[in-house]
């Protein structure tokens, strides 16, 4: 076993410790930390998931993950898991929790591991501390982490899981001085869906389709509602910002009054 993560484990059992240790007491951390970074997080829940569906026992996660029942490194990895909002564990038992459930689907897992870098409480008191700004160099980092309740034995590997974590989650993506919450998975970028509706207006003239090239009217019609019922009040407001487009797109006309008549 590497020395670093014989180290890790032995770090995880003094901490869960709450006696004292030989004639000193120990500084504990007081901030829900992991030791492990992200992606093995979701390794132990994709490995639930895969293989049980819900939940399993503690002696069946072992055998999924190839990992022995009583080793250190196991119970560190069940314990992260849980850190990370990915798995409840109880009497023997680990399952998921619907932050879980999501990680472990493919089509979900990108927008799930933003949540669940989040989701650690020491996590997300940096992120909110330099949220908009560039984060300090290792020593400052390892500072700020001191403050909010880590252990001064602990910051290194604290830190060293939130480097990993917080790229493994895409919140490096700009770069690694600065967190960057990421934009939800499949949201299109402004200039993108720009690009998109000129792409579509210019195939409509190609192929002689018709429809309006105005991008005040095109946002108009985007706004229509799929099905009813939609209040009259509501399509009276939507017919005044049409003529008012109408207006601007076409050339100045005599106003168009648009009103709701009273029934008879």
């Amino acid at each position: 076993m590497a020395k670093e993560q014989v180290e890790n484990i032995q770090d995880a059992i003094r901490a869960a410790q709450s006696g004292e240790d030989g004639d000193e007491k120990r500084e504990r951390s007081t901030i829900q930390f992991p030791y492990n970074d992200l992606d093995d997080a979701v390794s132990i829940a994709k490995a639930v998931h895969e293989n049980a569906g819900l939940s399993c026992t503690i002696e069946q996660l072992a055998a999924y993950v190839k990992n022995s029942l009583t080793s250190g490194a196991f119970r560190l990895r069940v314990s992260n898991a849980s850190t990370f909002g990915l798995t409840e564990n109880a009497r023997g038992e680990v399952r998921l929790t619907p932050l879980g459930r999501r990680v472990a689907d493919s089509s979900q897992e990108a927008a799930a591991k933003i949540d669940a870098f989040l989701a650690v409480a020491l996590y997300a008191r940096i992120f909110d501390n330099y949220n908009g700004f560039t984060l300090p160099g290792p020593a400052a980092l390892e500072k700020f982490m001191r403050e909010v309740g880590v252990s001064g034995k602990q910051t290194g590997k604290a830190r060293q899981a939130f480097m990993r974590s917080a790229r493994q989650a895409g919140f490096f993506a700009h770069g690694e001085d600065r967190l960057v919450r990421p934009a939800d998975p499949g949201t299109k970028p402004i200039s993108a869906e720009r690009d998109g509706l000129k792409q579509d207006v210019k195939s409509k003239k190609e192929t002689g389709g018709g429809g309006p090239t105005d991008p005040l009217i095109q946002a108009l019609i985007h706004k229509l509602p799929e099905g009813g019922p939609w209040p009259a009040d509501d399509r009276i407001n939507w017919l005044k910002m049409l003529a008012m487009a109408f207006q601007i797109t076409y050339g100045q006309e005599p106003s168009i009054e648009i009103k709701k008549e009273a029934a008879n």
